[in-house]
Parts: structure tokens; C-alpha cells; sequence
């Protein structure tokens, strides 16, 4: 308890830097792209586009399920994308300040962290295509998408994301400080992920009929969270029942588990760090 109120003290008095530190993320993400950040609007777009044109005629027919299916792949792949991300900027994030962490003083989780926060802003400025995108539908009254008040209810699980992605990012950066291999490892349980979250097809087009199946994929939060996202966006007019209740509770716990695990976790490694980075 006293390490967590020490670090919630250090977290204000260090709070201009953790600004900076975004800003320099967000910058240096595109430097040297003729584009820049445009390419945060771009790439979405164009995986929509491309996975739509492939798969539409085999995932995107059922209407009670998807509603659109342009703007249902839209949703998982942005939020998917977030996740992917952020954790993989946290986990690089000890290792790529070294130079700072071996001169200067600073709480060392304000590195994930900053490398969260960065990403949660190109995520925020990426949103830009859904709303594009649901325009275009609407207005072109070819699968509108219903939206009612209760499409304000999507940052609820955005927000759990990102939090999850805290957790997640200061596990994974405390492995990457003594294991380098864990980059690699990563990007393999990252390509994983997306072909088990429902990003381009919903779960009962799968047909699978495994109770025990259909429960490890519901262990993986980032599934709530895309259901529960879409829920509150494609299905406002019925959101009780698409709103799964137990996914919204299970990631909640989930986050604050990965937090509490992921604190105690950095906070016993970080004055090693410095020996091995």
C-alpha cells in the first residue's frame, strides 16, 4: 500500500514529464513517413475495405448478427489494433529510454505508461473512420447503422482496454528487461489473437459446438470488449440482447487483476532494470 501511494504521488509530481513523453511517442511514430499520421486514417480504412471485399459474402450476410459488416470489422479492428499497440509499445518502452533510466531519476513505470497513452491517442484520432464510415452507410441507406444514445456507451469498454493494456504493459516490459526474446514471443501470440478474437467473423458462423471451446475464447478480454463495443455502436435499438453482461464484469476483473499483478510485478524488478537493460 505504501509502494502505491508513492506512486501515485510520484505520478503528479512527474506528470509534465509523462506529457512530453507522449508527445515524443506520438511524434516519432511516423517520423520519416511521407504521410505521417495520416496513415492513422489509412490503414484501418483500407484493411476495412479489403477484408470486407474477401469475406463479406461469407460472415457479412447475417444482418441480426453484424448489422454492417464494414463498419463490425471496423470496430474489432480498431480496438484490436489498440490493444496490439499499446502493450507492444509499454513492453519496448525500458529497454528504448535506456540511455534516460542509466542518467536520470524518473519512476520507470511512467514509460509503459506513456507508451499506453500515446497509443490511446492515435487510437482517439483513428475513430475519425468510424464515424466516416457509419455516415457514408447511413446517408447512402445501404446497411445503415442504428445509432441511438446508447452509442455513448462505447467508451465504457475502451476504457477498460486501456487499462488492461496498462497491466499488460508493465508485465511485458518487466519481461523485455531480462528477456529480449519476449518481442519475439509476442509477436507471435499477438498474430494468435487476432485470429481468435471475432474481428472478421462472429463466433456462430465458427458452428462451434465445444462448450469447453467456446469458453477459452471468451477468456480472452479483448473478445468482451469487441462484443461489448459493438453492442453499444450496431445494436443500440436492442442492446439487452447483444449487451453481454458477464463479459463487461469478467474484463472489469480482469483489469484490475493485470493491474494489481503488473504493479507488484515492476515494482519488485525495476531497480534491476538498469543491470540489464
Amino acid at each position: 500500500m505504501r509502494a502505491l501511494t508513492k506512486y501515485i504521488s510520484n505520478f503528479g509530481k512527474y506528470r509534465f514529464l509523462l506529457k512530453e513523453l507522449v508527445r515524443k511517442n506520438v511524434k516519432l511514430q511516423y517520423r520519416n513517413s511521407v504521410l505521417g499520421i495520416v496513415w492513422t486514417l489509412l490503414q484501418p480504412l483500407l484493411t476495412m475495405v479489403i477484408i470486407s471485399v474477401i469475406f463479406s459474402g461469407v460472415f457479412g450476410k447475417d444482418s441480426s448478427k453484424v448489422v454492417n459488416y464494414s463498419v463490425y470489422i471496423l470496430i474489432g479492428r480498431l480496438l484490436h489494433t489498440f490493444f496490439v499497440s499499446a502493450t507492444k509499445k509499454g513492453m519496448t518502452s525500458i529497454r528504448g529510454n535506456a540511455s534516460i533510466i542509466k542518467k536520470v531519476y524518473v519512476p520507470k513505470y511512467i514509460y509503459p505508461l506513456s507508451g499506453v497513452l500515446s497509443n490511446f491517442i492515435t487510437f482517439a484520432i483513428s475513430l475519425i473512420d468510424l464515424v466516416v464510415v457509419v455516415a457514408f452507410f447511413n446517408i447512402i441507406d445501404k446497411d445503415p447503422v442504428p445509432l441511438t444514445w446508447r452509442a455513448i456507451g462505447f467508451v465504457i469498454p475502451v476504457i477498460i482496454l486501456m487499462f488492461i493494456c496498462m497491466g499488460v504493459s508493465l508485465i511485458l516490459a518487466t519481461l523485455d528487461a531480462y528477456f529480449r526474446d519476449i518481442e519475439y514471443l509476442y509477436d507471435v501470440f499477438t498474430l494468435l489473437l487476432f485470429y481468435v478474437t471475432p474481428i472478421m467473423y462472429t463466433v456462430d458462423k465458427l458452428n462451434i459446438k465445444s462448450e469447453f471451446v467456446l469458453s477459452v475464447l471468451r477468456m480472452n478480454p479483448v473478445y468482451g470488449i469487441i462484443e461489448n463495443a459493438r453492442a453499444f455502436l450496431l445494436f443500440g435499438n436492442d442492446l439487452a440482447a447483444h449487451f453481454d453482461w458477464n463479459l463487461l464484469i469478467y474484463d472489469i476483473v480482469f483489469a484490475v487483476v493485470i493491474n494489481v499483478v503488473g504493479f507488484a510485478v515492476f515494482y519488485r524488478h525495476q531497480d534491476d532494470f538498469i543491470l540489464h537493460i
